[in-house]
């Protein structure tokens, strides 16, 4: 009994990369100013909430 070709799907490729979030310390600063970016964000989740 022949058994058919398989060739295995490829590896994703899983090289370390560096991380933005660890590379940048967690100032109050920062904080603050991704909270005052996440304004719209925020919003839609919360018209999303009252929808459900």
């Amino acid at each position: 009994m022949d058994l058919p070709d398989y060739e295995p799907p490829a590896e994703p490729d899983r090289t370390p990369r560096p991380s933005v979030i660890l590379s940048e310390p967690a100032t109050p600063a920062a904080c603050a100013a991704d909270y005052a970016a996440a304004g719209p964000v925020r919003a839609e989740l919360d018209k999303q909430q009252r929808r459900a």
